[in-house]
């Protein structure tokens, strides 16, 4: 029983971090000095942009989310864990690892070390939220709520996900990758969001 209440205690503050880190994502983006939709969401991030501390908090936020979403998971869910546990370190290391203006990623443009790095862990922390919507998917010891959040997930996830990584191959920088990034983190994020309800209500234990 206690176990339980540790697992909806920390499935509650998951939601709570989903929704403050989202919302302060959401600030720094829209009302910074981004170019909007046409570049990346980390844009709103560089060290010189006034809401670069916004921004910085909704990432650690999430990163927290996603940390504590691992803890609230079934003991049968063990995968989907451990790869959300990953991915909130690599959530961490792109709040911290600020890109150059612009964001710049090969093969269209010149990047720095900085921009490696960040763009690297931003990467690895979408891949591996999208991965423990898989895990999940396949775990069938886990509950049919939990699963089938999952499954719509993956489903939104998985080609918008194919979508970001070719057009950032083929095209490059632009409003295609700034429309597709933002509808993939936000797919993300209401997964993330959807799965804490879930386990708050004992549903998926």
């Amino acid at each position: 029983m206690a176990d339980r209440t540790a697992r909806r205690v920390a499935a509650a503050g998951a939601a709570g971090c989903v929704v403050a880190g989202a919302v302060a994502v959401t600030v720094a983006v829209v009302a910074g000095p981004g170019p909007g939709p046409t570049g990346y969401v980390s844009e709103a991030g560089v060290t010189d942009s006034g809401y670069a501390g916004a921004y910085r908090i909704g990432v650690f936020a999430l990163a927290a989310a996603l940390l504590l979403l691992a803890g609230a998971l079934p003991v049968a869910a063990r995968a989907a864990s451990v790869l959300l546990a990953a991915g909130a370190v690599a959530t961490v290391l792109s709040g911290t690892v600020t890109c150059s203006a612009g964001c710049p990623l090969p093969p269209f443009e010149a990047a720095t070390v900085a921009d490696l790095v960040h763009g690297g862990a931003s990467i690895a922390a979408t891949a591996a939220v999208v991965l423990a919507m898989l895990a999940l998917v396949c775990s069938p010891a886990v509950g049919p709520a939990l699963r089938r959040v999952a499954a719509v997930g993956a489903a939104l996830a998985l080609p918008m996900a194919g979508a970001v990584g070719l057009a950032m191959l083929l095209v490059g920088r632009g409003a295609l990758v700034g429309v597709l990034e933002r509808l993939l983190l936000t797919v993300t994020a209401g997964w993330g969001l959807a799965t804490a309800v879930v386990l708050v209500r004992r549903a998926g234990l």
